[in-house]
């Protein structure tokens, strides 16, 4: 998610540097689940949404059950710096637009996932 001035959206939610994502709900595309999750989760609107970035995947135990989650990534814009409001129900600190220098340095505070998904942001903007 980037805004009008090429800063890019980060949350922080349990002691990491991480990116809006979530589940995807009944009677609903994977596109709608990923503007929805970003709306609810940051509290924003007008976005649009771009080209798929990737896809990350990993592992969690939930209810003594595990489970392989796919997760989808895409590239979101918003027009100007609009306010943010983080949904703290879902654990989420603070949301935050940040430069690219200030997330690049933040990276090894982050996922393996969201790690992945930076990498592939760069490498298809070099």
């Amino acid at each position: 998610m980037e805004n009008g001035f090429g800063e890019v959206l980060w949350i922080y939610r349990l002691k990491h540097w991480d990116l809006p994502k979530g589940k995807l709900e009944k009677g609903e595309d994977i596109e709608q689940c990923a503007l929805r999750e970003v709306q609810e989760e940051c509290g924003l609107s007008g976005l649009t949404l771009g080209a798929k970035l990737t896809e990350t995947h990993h592992e969690y135990d939930q209810n003594g059950i595990h489970i392989l989650k796919t997760t989808h990534w895409y590239r979101m814009t918003v027009m100007g710096r609009p306010e943010l409001s983080p949904q703290t129900e879902e654990g989420i600190e603070w949301v935050r637009w940040v430069n690219r220098q200030e997330w690049e340095g933040h990276l090894g505070r982050s996922y393996a996932t969201i790690q992945e998904v930076a990498a592939e942001a760069m490498r298809q903007d070099a």
